[in-house]
């Protein structure tokens, strides 16, 4: 903020006075306290009201958690690296923060915006430049006062500011810290970026091992029951059974063949959104390994919802949009006083090129310029107006981001817990159904019981082995979502996201 020429200052604070009594009072100037005006002679003033920060409109602790559990380290200090185990999913993630366009756009949004910072904060110096210029002219006989035609040259070199405002009033000092608050706010929106693509890189990864597994059982099941129908299509060829067995086996293997054609498409489909997220093309093999929850990422504590405040970008975001909200107040405010703005230039002028440098062809010009608009229809009080309102909005967004994460928190943290009682009920039952089948089959081969009892047990077992892989990435994918929802990573080191690529992969 320039604050010089105090001698300006005392005829800018009397111009202001004698303008405000000619116009009608507004609501910004009158309540104005009189230190301001003293504030003004002693430097500059900011007429932005003071950041209050606003209580958390959430509870203080999650449902169903207790602190006295919690670890000392936090979401935050666990970079991705070191949260996720696997070196599958780890390659994966790196691709996707080097590659990702959304990203890529996020960055560039950045950038923009610190270039806009930039701008702003030249507003507040003089601009001074160099200026050379050569003058002809011929001025004809009749025009001259000589009575022949006069032909002169003027030649010109200065070093000169051109509008300069003085930033009594802080309109330029608030624009600034507006495009600085933006800048962050931005800067804040592209690290929210980077989680959330971690995350969907994460579930992704998870989505594709739990169809690996459920095509793995599929398959296993369909030789199976491949088998199992080519023997009792043998017996009923022998005259051992009735050709319904048969139907009944072949109807069984039908099945589990369509299964699994089903999951190979949804594979498919689940590979091509993960190559959207990574940024180039993806070779992730079929597994033939069950998904091993110790070995994708560890376990997290929740910490209290005040660690929200600094460690979810999106809310870090929210609180620097609110401050330039705030900072935005001020500059409107300082519309209702002079703005009072330089322009001079200092050089040499001559006739003569020789002379330029010469003898007493000293030049100057010093032009102050005062403006307050007297009668604008209101403008200036609709436009104050305007700006409370968005700062009153962005109070909104700030107290909506914070109950936001919130929710995400609790959710994640209900999921953590039912989820897992979920799979330990579900491993129960898929051997409950296991003993079952196989009862089944000794009953119809000792012919205490039909085939279709022997069909029902297969299928409820297949039913109850999918839904136990289905449950138990819903509990890593919960596990991933806390992660996110505690602002993971927050305070990792910057050694953890690779630069983005400057090129197409």
């Amino acid at each position: 903020m320039n604050c010089g020429q105090k001698r300006m200052v005392l005829s800018a604070a009397a111009f202001a006075s004698s303008a405000a009594s000619a116009v009608r009072p507004v609501r910004p100037v009158r309540h104005l306290p009189p230190a301001i005006f003293v504030a003004a002679l002693a430097g500059c003033v900011s007429l932005a009201p003071p950041f209050e920060q606003p209580p958390m409109p959430v509870p203080q602790t999650f449902p169903n958690y207790a602190p006295a559990t919690q670890s000392t380290v936090t979401a935050a200090e666990i970079g991705w690296k070191d949260y996720f185990k696997s070196p599958t999913l780890q390659g994966l993630i790196a691709d996707a923060l080097a590659y990702n366009r959304d990203l890529r756009l996020a960055i560039q949004r950045v950038d923009e915006a610190r270039a806009m910072y930039g701008i702003r904060r030249a507003d507040q110096f003089p601009t001074i430049g160099v200026e050379a210029d050569l003058a002809r002219a011929r001025v004809p006989a009749d025009l001259s006062g000589f009575g022949r035609p006069v032909t002169a040259n003027q030649f010109q070199v200065g070093v000169g500011i051109a509008s300069w405002e003085l930033d009594f009033w802080g309109r330029v000092a608030n624009l600034r810290d507006v495009a600085l608050q933006n800048y962050l706010a931005t800067d804040a929106a592209r690290q929210a970026a980077t989680l959330t693509l971690i995350d969907q890189v994460a579930n992704s990864y998870l989505s594709l091992r739990e169809l690996d597994e459920r095509i793995l059982l599929t398959e296993q099941t369909i030789a199976t029951r491949e088998k199992s129908f080519r023997i009792f299509k043998r017996r009923q060829e022998e005259g051992a059974i009735a050709k319904l067995d048969v139907k009944q086996v072949e109807t069984l293997w039908r099945q589990a063949v369509a299964l699994g054609a089903q999951l190979q498409q949804e594979r498919a489909t689940r590979l091509n959104a993960l190559q959207v997220l990574v940024g180039k093309p993806v070779d992730l093999p079929q597994a033939d390994v069950k998904l091993d929850d110790n070995a994708v990422m560890s376990d997290l504590p929740a910490g209290l919802p005040s660690d929200l405040l600094i460690n979810r970008p999106d809310i870090i975001a929210a609180e620097y949009q609110l401050r330039a909200a705030n900072a935005n107040i001020g500059a409107a405010r300082a519309e209702f006083f002079p703005r009072i703005t330089l322009t001079g230039s200092a050089g040499t002028a001559s006739t003569q090129l020789g002379n330029l440098f010469t003898g007493p062809s000293l030049a100057w010009s010093f032009g102050p310029s005062v403006s307050l608009p007297i009668f604008d229809m209101g403008r200036r009080e609709a436009n104050l107006d305007v700006v409370k309102s968005q700062r009153d909005q962005a109070v909104t967004s700030y107290e909506r981001a914070i109950q936001q994460a919130f929710r995400e928190v609790a959710d994640a943290l209900a999921a953590r817990e039912w989820l897992a009682e979920q799979v330990d009920t579900l491993r129960k039952t898929v051997d409950a159904q296991a003993e079952r089948a196989r009862l089944a089959q000794l009953r119809y081969e000792h012919g205490a019981s039909p085939f279709l009892e022997v069909l029902d047990a297969q299928r409820d077992l297949l039913d109850a082995q999918q839904q136990l892989v289905q449950t138990r990435r819903a509990l890593l994918s919960s596990r991933v979502s806390l992660y996110s929802a505690l602002g993971g990573g927050a305070f990792a080191t910057s050694a953890d996201v690779p630069a983005p690529s400057t090129h197409n992969p």
